[in-house]
């Protein structure tokens, strides 16, 4: 196999126009493309750099209870790299993005937090401290 050059994460939602209003206008994210064809309709958001994560499941459980206070389990979360964590976090808090927990400073070097996304998906703001 090649090297692989870009990693896509893609999500399939019933509430299209309020997701992609979620990371167009409250996350902020930009659309490189969009369509609205016969056959559906689709956006491109331009994320940054993706990285893919794997954790076995002791880490997983790690990473909740400090991120999160509890094991909230999911085997799949996204996670975005933000210039604010604090910032980004209180503007989705005011949007109406469910809570999961607030931000606090990682072991590891990051500033955290954790919120729901409109679709149900966890969703980690970090940034480096």
């Amino acid at each position: 196999m090649s090297a692989a050059h870009e990693l896509r994460m893609v999500i399939a939602v019933d509430d299209f126009d309020n997701v992609i209003g979620f990371y167009r206008d409250t996350v902020g994210l930009t659309v490189q493309s969009e369509w609205d064809r016969d056959d559906g309709r689709g956006v491109l958001f331009d994320a940054g750099r993706a990285v893919l994560e794997v954790f076995d499941r002791k880490q997983q459980e790690a990473n909740d209870i400090l991120e999160a206070g509890r094991v909230v389990g999911g085997d799949v979360r996204m996670a975005l790299k933000v210039d604010d964590v604090d910032d980004s976090f209180h503007r989705l808090v005011i949007a109406g993005a469910p809570l999961m927990a607030h931000p606090l400073d990682a072991p590891w070097g990051h500033r955290i937090a954790r919120l729901e996304t409109p679709h149900g998906m966890q969703l980690t703001l970090f940034s480096e401290l």
